[in-house]
């Protein structure tokens, strides 16, 4: 069978589909995705959490690096693939987004029930009190000499509110996306690698629980032997064709 009329049949009889995604939904509004052939991992090594919190010179580190990636998320606008998750969840196909992006493009495209498992980089917090700032506040000390910000009101230090490496997951967000994942009736991995747990083990779960998967990624992923189909074409243009086939 084509594999565009399958996704389509699937997606057109859903009802509490699941949309989860990854860096790739992002890589045509400009941002990089992590584990490709230009990859983040191949140009820069991931400050992990526990120096972070050790270390001032890690900090300046992820700082540096935070900045760049701020600049480079802010300038950027959602992209076909999150616009048509909009669609699809307006005309009830789609229920939820659990995505491990910290950029924002989801909410910037109007989605809808959208977890972000691995935090967002559009606010900062202090490790220790938790106070929080809009992350061009921090961005913006850190631009005028202040290299590795720390809390004004306790002194602890200040870091994107995203999950670093090394770092627990959000208890609240997992226990959202758990719930999702276990009422869904379609799950649709778009731009994961499906390599990073434990976020990667949703999409097992939902397999292991019986709804169908459909894998929508460039390169292989451990979970394309389970899932339901495999589609390994360029993102955008592969919902637009989706959107153009199924009814208003």
């Amino acid at each position: 069978m084509d594999k565009l009329k399958a996704f389509h049949d699937l997606v057109r009889a859903a009802e509490r589909g699941v949309a989860f995604t990854g860096a790739g939904i992002s890589t045509e509004s400009g941002i990089p995705d992590y584990r490709g052939p230009q990859g983040v991992w191949n140009t820069e090594t991931p400050v992990y959490y526990q120096d972070f919190m050790a270390s001032r010179e890690a900090r300046v580190r992820a700082w540096q690096r935070g900045v760049r990636m701020f600049h480079r998320c802010g300038a950027a606008q959602p992209n076909d693939g999150h616009l048509i998750i909009t669609e699809l969840q307006r005309r009830g196909h789609i229920t939820t987004v659990i995505t491990q992006n910290i950029d924002g493009l989801h909410l910037d495209a109007g989605n809808v029930n959208v977890i972000e498992l691995h935090g967002t980089n559009r606010y900062a917090a202090c490790q220790h009190c938790g106070k929080e700032w809009p992350t061009p506040v921090i961005v913006e000390r850190v631009e005028k000499g202040d290299e590795a910000p720390e809390c004004d009101t306790c002194g602890g230090p200040i870091k994107a509110r995203t999950v670093s490496f090394g770092q627990g997951m959000p208890e609240k967000e997992m226990r959202l996306a758990t719930e999702a994942t276990l009422k869904a009736d379609l799950y649709i991995s778009i731009g994961s690698s499906l390599v990073v747990e434990p976020a990667a083990s949703f999409p097992r779960l939902a397999r292991q629980s019986g709804t169908s998967l459909v894998i929508l990624n460039a390169q292989p992923t451990p979970l394309d032997d389970i899932a339901n189909l495999v589609i390994r074409e360029p993102i955008g243009e592969t919902m637009r064709k989706l959107l153009r086939q199924l009814p208003g």
